[in-house]
């Protein structure tokens, strides 16, 4: 469930900085903002900050306690940009995004500070990647920037993202994962479920917080829930993330998201959108970890990660192209919850039977990425590529990475130079189905890869 297109419920609750609106302002207000066209609801909005935030609870499953509460954003009270779909739709039409997103994390944080919320109690805010902003994101480096940054939080903050951000731009989200996690922050993976891709890319954004779609808990079994289930867990027994369901908003929606494997659950049962209680209550639950991790790979190439940790070996380029053909055959067995990345040196050699077989990988895989010198946005329908500099150290390399739920491997080489007939040009490679490795390949990789035109 997108916190930006929550359920609306009608909620009693002023603005934080409501100003008293003239004529000119209640009608620009009011109007829908798609018949206006003018931006002029919206700019008013900007101007007085009038944007708010309800809180809606999580809660821990089996002991009923509430541990956390989800910020979700509102425009002016009773008027047609109080719904966060259109007020967010309007933004983008209006081009002024980031403006908007900043506004209302401002207002979710400003918000439990006034609620009284402390730590334990972990606080959820949403953000919109492709927004530009990125001063509240950043980690405070002296002290007049600190004081700049606002007043310390007391509580944790947990900041959902989606899977079609790190599709969209993926070099992009994870520079703004690594400024999240620098200022203490957690991580969540929103709408988990609602589109395959997204299983593929939990190893990659590796979340503290797994938030389960609301259609998984609220419609029948099948295979299709069956096996997002599964890739879930995996996840979570390899690292710990914990689960939390969404959409639970009877008694078999609880029994049902138990049965999946959530500890915490969301909905209207457990609780529904509001102003933060006048009194907290006592905290009685677990609290919500939130694990230091690393970010991309401090080794500069794929080959100098592989051979960081394991010994290169030497063999001859047919041996790499059937090992490289090998690791892509797994990438369409694991159909859509596959990550494949690829270099090519140069885009000359992503030939005429390479981009028959990466056309064929680009139908079956959730994200396919391949760098080259020269290799343009888009070298094939589905595939996105990564215009190497002549300097990047990837332009040596042979690199195949595929990374997906209950797989993951990867072949990184380059070349030995002692020369000879072009099939028997030897290489130092290192051939690993350590995940750890292999996900720490695909980070480094899809950090290059360009943005979606």
């Amino acid at each position: 469930m997108s916190p930006r297109s929550d359920r609306l419920v009608p909620v009693n609750v002023m603005p934080f900085a409501l100003a008293p609106a003239s004529p000119a302002m209640s009608s620009a207000l009011h109007e829908s903002p798609e018949v206006r066209g003018d931006g002029v609801a919206l700019q008013l909005v900007l101007a007085d900050r009038d944007l708010h935030s309800v809180y809606q609870p999580i809660v821990e499953l089996d002991t009923g306690a509430t541990v956390a509460y989800e910020a979700l954003a509102r425009g002016p009270q009773g008027t047609a940009l109080e719904r966060p779909d259109l007020l967010f739709a309007e933004a983008r039409r209006a081009g002024r995004l980031s403006e908007v997103d900043a506004a209302c994390q401002e207002a979710a944080l400003t918000g439990a500070r006034i609620g009284g919320l402390k730590a334990p109690w972990t606080l959820f805010v949403n953000i919109e990647p492709e927004a530009t902003h990125a001063a509240m994101l950043a980690p405070p480096t002296s002290d007049d920037d600190a004081d700049a940054a606002g007043p310390a939080d007391d509580f944790r903050v947990v900041v959902e993202l989606t899977e079609r951000a790190l599709v969209g731009d993926p070099a992009r989200l994870l520079q703004l994962v690594a400024r999240i996690r620098a200022r203490g922050w957690g991580i969540a993976l929103d709408d988990v479920g609602a589109d395959r891709s997204s299983l593929a890319l939990l190893p990659l954004l590796r979340p503290d917080v797994i938030k389960l779609d609301l259609r998984l808990v609220q419609q029948r079994p099948s295979e299709d829930i069956a096996q997002i289930v599964s890739a879930v867990n995996a996840e979570a027994e390899r690292s710990g993330t914990v689960v939390l369901a969404e959409g639970i908003e009877t008694d078999e929606h609880l029994h049902i998201a138990l049965s999946f494997g959530a500890s915490l659950g969301q909905g209207w049962l457990l609780g529904r959108p509001a102003p933060l209680p006048d009194s907290l209550p006592q905290f009685s639950g677990r609290p919500i970890a939130i694990v230091q991790r690393g970010g991309i790979a401090s080794e500069p190439s794929p080959f100098a990660l592989g051979a960081s940790v394991r010994t290169p070996r030497l063999g001859r380029k047919l041996l790499l192209i059937e090992i490289s053909k090998h690791l892509e055959r797994q990438v369409i067995a694991a159909g859509e919850s596959a990550v494949v990345l690829s270099t090519f040196q140069d885009a000359s050699f992503f030939t005429p039977a390479t981009r028959r077989r990466y056309s064929e990988l680009a139908a079956h895989a959730a994200f396919v990425g391949v760098l080259g010198e020269g290799m343009p946005p888009e070298p094939l329908a589905g595939v996105r590529g990564s215009l190497l500099s002549a300097t990047d150290p990837l332009v040596g390399e042979w690199d195949v990475v595929v990374v997906g739920p209950h797989f993951a491997a990867t072949l990184v080489a380059i070349d030995s130079g002692d020369g000879g007939p072009d099939n028997d040009r030897r290489f130092h490679f290192v051939l690993s189905h350590d995940r750890e490795l292999a996900i720490e390949v695909a980070l480094t990789l899809m950090s290059r890869v360009w943005p979606d035109r």
